[in-house]
This record gives C-alpha cells, sequence and structure tokens, in this order.
C-alpha cells in the first residue's frame, strides 16, 4: 500500500482484514489529498458502488419482511415504466443480479443537469438484450432498485438504507449527502472539471450528483470503522441482517451458465479477471468501487479455495478483507490501480492470523505506513 501512495496511485489508503470476532489487522496511511492532512483513521470514504450491495441488503431484508419480493416487478412499483417495452417485467432479482438487460456506463448527466431530466432518460435506455439472458453490470439498474425500495416503503433511501443496515450493525457515520462537519474528514477524490474543484464530501459519481447525492447505485460514504462492522456480520453468516437462508440465497450465485458470476448484490469471483485475483476462494463474493473501494468476503475457504476445517470437522468463520483508496485524485487516469487491489487481497489471504500479523509487522515495518492492527 506504501508502495502505490509513493508511484502516485492514491494519496490516501486505509484497509482491514479480520473474521467475525473482530480483526486481524487494518491500517491506514498518507493524506486525504495530495499535500494535505495526514490521516487519522477516522476519515470518510466515498464507497462508490460498493453503495450497491448495501442497498441490496436493504431490499433483501425488506423482502424477509414482507415488504416487497425478489420477483415483484418495475412496473408493479413504476408506473411510468408500465409502458415503455420490455422494461415493465424486470424484477428485483434481475436488478439485484445485472441481468435486467439495462446497458452498463450511462453518462446521462452530460446532456440532463436536473433529476427529471436524468430519470426520464433512462427510461429511454435500450435494453442490451431480454431481461435474464445476460450479464451487464449496470448502475441504472440499481437507480431503479433504489426508486423501488422508496416507493415500496414510502421512505427516502437514505432513511431506508439506516434503518434496515446501518443502525442494527451499529453504523453510525456510514450516510448518504456528508453534512458540513462530516465533509470535513472526508478524503478527497477528483479535480472535477464539470464541477470546476476538487471533490471533497461530495459522491464523485456524476450520475448520483445530479440525482441529488442519494440513489441506489452510488454515493454513501463511511469511515474504516464501520465498513469493519458490515466485514464482521457478513464473515458471521449475515448475522444481525438476514435469516441464514436468505443469506445463503444472497451470497449464492444466480447467473450459473452466464459469462460473470453474480450474487444478489454482490459479485461473485469470476475465473477471469477477478479484481481480486484468485487469492479468494471459488465461494467468495464482494464488490469494487470506482474511486478505489472494496469490500470482499471469503466465507469459509482459504485462498486455494478449500474448506478451512477444524480437526473437529468444522468449518472455520469467514474473513473480510476492505480496501479503501482513493485512486481517482487529482484524476481518474491512472490505469494501475487494478494491479494494486490484486497484490493486496493475495498478500491479505495470507495472513494466518493475528499473532503471524503483528510478527510480520514487526519483522517489516512499511516506511510510511501507520500501522494500528
Amino acid at each position: 500500500m506504501a508502495a502505490g501512495r509513493r508511484a502516485g496511485i492514491y494519496s490516501a489508503a486505509a484497509w482491514s482484514v479480520g473474521t467475525a470476532a473482530g480483526r486481524e489487522t487494518h491500517g491506514h496511511l498518507g493524506t486525504r489529498r495530495w499535500g494535505g492532512t495526514e490521516l487519522n483513521g477516522t476519515e470518510l470514504w466515498d464507497l462508490a458502488s460498493v453503495t450497491k450491495p448495501i442497498v441490496g441488503l436493504a431490499a433483501l431484508r425488506l423482502a424477509e419482511a414482507g415488504a416487497l419480493r425478489l420477483d415483484d416487478t418495475v412496473g408493479g412499483y413504476l408506473p411510468e415504466y408500465r409502458r415503455v417495452p420490455g422494461k415493465a417485467d424486470i424484477t428485483v432479482t434481475q436488478l439485484l443480479t445485472h441481468t435486467s438487460g439495462l446497458p452498463g456506463g450511462t453518462p446521462l448527466w452530460r446532456a440532463h443537469s436536473d433529476r427529471d431530466g436524468l430519470l426520464a432518460a433512462l427510461r429511454e435506455l435500450p435494453l442490451r438484450g431480454a431481461p435474464g439472458t445476460v450479464v451487464e453490470y449496470s448502475s441504472a439498474g440499481f437507480v431503479l432498485l433504489g426508486l423501488i425500495l422508496e416507493r415500496a416503503t414510502a421512505t427516502g433511501l437514505d432513511e431506508l438504507v439506516a434503518q434496515q443496515v446501518c443502525e442494527p450493525l451499529g453504523m453510525r457515520e456510514t450516510v448518504f449527502a456528508p453534512g458540513p462537519a462530516a465533509r470535513e474528514r472526508a478524503v478527497s477524490t477528483e479535480l472535477c472539471t464539470w464541477r470546476g474543484r476538487l471533490v471533497t464530501g461530495q459522491v464523485h459519481d456524476e450520475n448520483a450528483v445530479v440525482l441529488g447525492g442519494v440513489c441506489g447505485h452510488a454515493g454513501l460514504f463511511a469511515p474504516l470503522a464501520d465498513m469493519d462492522r458490515l466485514g464482521r456480520a457478513l464473515a458471521a453468516g449475515g448475522d444481525g441482517l438476514l435469516s441464514a437462508s436468505g443469506f445463503a440465497r444472497m451470497t449464492a450465485c444466480h447467473t450459473e451458465g452466464l459469462p460473470l458470476r453474480r450474487c444478489l448484490g454482490w459479485q461473485g469471483r469470476d475465473a477471469v479477471g477477478s479484481p481480486v485475483g484468485m487469492a479468494m476462494g471459488p465461494s467468495s463474493y464482494g464488490h469494487t468501487g470506482f474511486t478505489g473501494t472494496s469490500l470482499w468476503v471469503d466465507p469459509a475457504a482459504d485462498g486455494a479455495g478449500t474448506d478451512r476445517a477444524g480437526a473437529d470437522g468444522t468449518v472455520a468463520e469467514g474473513r473480510y478483507y476492505i480496501l479503501l483508496t482513493n485512486r481517482v485524485h487529482p484524476s481518474r487516469g491512472s490505469r494501475r490501480f487494478p494491479a494494486v487491489r490484486r497484490a493486496f487481497h493475495h498478500h491479505a489471504a495470507a495472513l494466518a492470523g493475528p499473532a503471524d500479523t503483528e510478527a510480520a509487522a514487526v519483522a517489516r515495518p512499511a516506511q510510511g505506513v501507520s500501522r494500528v492492527g
């Protein structure tokens, strides 16, 4: 991580590796922006698309509570879609698994500067294929998911995520659209020509800006400590969030026979092109964010993909891996970050436990690293 900063790939980084029992190691390094304040571990990070699985968790909790069903359709909640060819019958599951047929990168903000105009343009996006037949990563699909959750509950998405995910886990500082005091602790992202300033404490994603900063595909900010709380709950099998069957359904692959592995709200480990390389087991899942963030969970497998079974035949708890950086600072031009992310996960997966991690920290201290794990 220190080498990545020295190479200018990001000004700031924080990380954590742990289990349901707690952290094995964690740390932070760098400055909130180039030439700015040094990190102290309390920073807020723009999670970018790591927002998606958190919104997905809210959807799944609502489904378990009976507030909606996973086979409900877009048209069932959004009347404006009922006469849009091909889109009315898209299901909540298809939105969660990126199999809706909606396209991927859609810079609608370039032509639409207000929320109503952008949402109208979203309705007109042509499908890449019939729903359920293709897998294409789609932020547009999660914008729709957020709208559905709001209609189903008559509650704003920010309040809904707080109620369904953040409050149960004690993620008290995870928010959409941080207020002035919270923005003081935010890590800067891009020097944005569209906004004419360095972006700090406002969502980096331009479509999300036009939508007001609260939407299903991006916009959440969180400190490392809150991401740890989420990681521990997932490593414990969804403890405090979902039933055992609901958690199993969430983390199962729902795109067998299609090119990419997708769970409900999460990405599975693809055989080729996985953002974490091959460090995680085949049943692992996670999500990445464009700003240089990620959360990955290996439920019960070591780096080679084998079960970590004890002498009594029980399977060890899962491990989580959190990486937070501002790799789009001061610009998104660098193509070098994916290699850093893969290297982080390969090194982190090799950690045997807290004792070995501590020994390694003493034996091989990294220059410039604030090591608090």
